[in-house]
């Protein structure tokens, strides 16, 4: 008998000694040489003194955390050496290149969701992570922007509360490339997240208590190899693709209203949606596009976004796309990109902007100068989750004077129009006039 493609196992039951096994995770071995740092004196002095490329070997007991490594180091310790937090902020964070962290534990980190507080933050390249033991902490391994991290035979224990919402994800990869996570043993955390994520291996995790396993989203070209994810309450294996459109929930009622134009969240499936001459007035999102990989050049011709919060939302830096004779009319932001990123390698031509502050000498309906916005509120926002709450107000407006009257601040600019136009076109259904 099969149904929706399962097939019956020809052994219904599994003995004791079937049962997949956590990895073992071994501590790497001693360094030859390095800089003994006994417990108790101040690691982020020993840092601080060490020459790049040193290698500090820590002591049993516990050292105090909050560090900044900034120079290339490796760092062993016993699994009784404990780095602890002080209960604030990331207990180890990594902005220089080529830091190996081997062996010893890590107990603790910050509370703070928006800040990602974990026990270990990696912001430079080739960063290698093996043999540790984190406890205590929100998120367990956080990696953001970085490549050829080497996250390798940990072991993460989360919080297990019962929310999995209150729960840190146990190892974090957000615009991360060509990262090995493998061989560790996650327990009672949220998730392994590979967000933005593409061209890294996840292979021979075992997750166990957490709520998907392993959560893929607008990440592509990822090789996912014998992971064991058992007892997971919900899916093992989540690789979102959605598009939310509707306002009704299961059971028939309603619910209340997104105030979402258009939105589709997911992998290479997701773009080279074109959409042409709709208007969709009063809505907080216009169109949502992400996945810079896609290898189609999605056309977006003569849609007007009126009166939205957001008219076009791009997730890091999007490029392979091309927006010509668009209106752009009522909306508090034009065109977003969250985190880091910028649409500059978007195709922009001929399109509408109420706020464009040009001229057009010649009356030919068209800029003399580009349409070039910078706002360092937007920025911000766009990388702050939390600063959304103060949009509108007069604190970032100031923000944005600022940015103009000190060159020192100016923001980035988000995008290019070489020639937008300075009239309105006609909204086909919503009968809006120029």
């Amino acid at each position: 008998m099969q149904a929706h493609g399962w097939r019956r196992s020809s052994r219904p039951w599994l003995l004791a000694d079937d049962l997949p096994r956590p990895p073992a995770i071994a501590s790497p071995p001693r360094p030859a040489v390095g800089i003994e740092v006994a417990a108790g004196t101040s690691l982020a002095a020993a840092i601080e003194r060490a020459e790049p490329g040193a290698t500090l070997i820590l002591g049993a007991g516990v050292h105090a955390g909050r560090v900044v490594i900034d120079r290339p180091l490796t760092i062993w310790g016993p699994r009784e050496a404990v780095v602890r937090s002080p209960g604030q902020g990331t207990t180890i964070e990594v902005t220089a290149s080529g830091v190996s962290l081997l062996g010893f534990s890590i107990d603790g980190s910050g509370n703070r969701f928006e800040d990602t507080d974990a026990a270990m933050h990696l912001k430079g390249d080739d960063a290698k992570v093996e043999g540790l033991r984190i406890t205590g902490a929100l998120f367990g391994v956080a990696a953001s922007g970085v490549h050829r991290a080497r996250i390798v035979g940990n072991e993460v224990i989360g919080s297990g509360v019962r929310d999995f919402g209150l729960r840190g994800d146990a190892i974090r990869l957000w615009e991360v490339r060509g990262s090995l996570v493998a061989g560790n043993h996650v327990v009672d955390a949220r998730d392994i997240v590979v967000w933005y994520s593409p061209g890294n291996e996840v292979s021979g995790n075992f997750v166990e208590r957490g709520r998907y396993g392993t959560h893929f989203m607008y990440s592509s070209r990822n090789r996912v190899l014998d992971n064991t994810l058992p007892a997971q309450p919900r899916r093992r294996l989540r690789h979102v693709l959605r598009q939310r459109r509707s306002d009704r929930q299961p059971g028939g009622g309603r619910r209340p209203p997104r105030r979402h134009g258009s939105g589709a969240e997911g992998g290479r499936e997701c773009d080279g949606n074109g959409q042409s001459d709709r208007a969709m007035p009063d809505r907080r999102l216009r169109r949502h596009l992400s996945d810079p990989d896609q290898p189609r050049e999605p056309l977006h011709r003569g849609t007007p976004s009126e009166f939205c919060d957001t008219g076009v939302l791009f997730h890091s830096s999007e490029k392979r796309n091309e927006f010509v004779e668009n209106a752009f009319h009522g909306c508090a932001v034009a065109v977003r990109v969250d985190g880091h990123g910028d649409a500059t390698h978007v195709t922009w031509r001929g399109n509408y902007f109420e706020d464009y502050a040009g001229f057009d000498l010649d009356g030919d309906g068209t800029g003399d100068v580009p349409h070039e916005p910078r706002s360092l509120s937007g920025q911000l926002t766009s990388t702050r989750e939390a600063f959304r709450f103060f949009r509108g107000t007069p604190a970032l407006g100031l923000l944005d004077v600022v940015s103009r009257v000190l060159p020192v601040l100016t923001p980035a600019v988000v995008f290019s129009d070489p020639a937008p136009r300075l009239r309105r076109p006609l909204s086909p259904e919503a009968g809006h006039g120029p």
